[in-house]
């Protein structure tokens, strides 16, 4: 069930998390780097190892985004 679900779930998330940072939220690649954990456990959970490029490559945009719009 959650293998079937998560992914509808994760990609609201995903749209909601790009919703805020067009608005310049600080903490919206914190939320993207939190889904990608649950994006991770899912490609694991559901055995889907092509996404894997993708999500460490969204990893390292998300974190990079965060400390650039958070660096003093």
């Amino acid at each position: 069930m959650i293998v079937t679900y998560l992914p509808a779930i994760l990609s609201i998330i995903t749209i909601w998390m790009n919703l805020m940072a067009g608005n310049k939220h600080p903490n919206a690649w914190l939320i993207g780097l939190g889904n990608q954990l649950l994006w991770l456990i899912w490609i694991c959970l559901a055995e889907q190892w092509w996404f894997l490029p993708m999500n460490f490559a969204m990893w390292l945009v998300y974190g990079r985004n965060h400390l650039k719009w958070n660096a003093a």
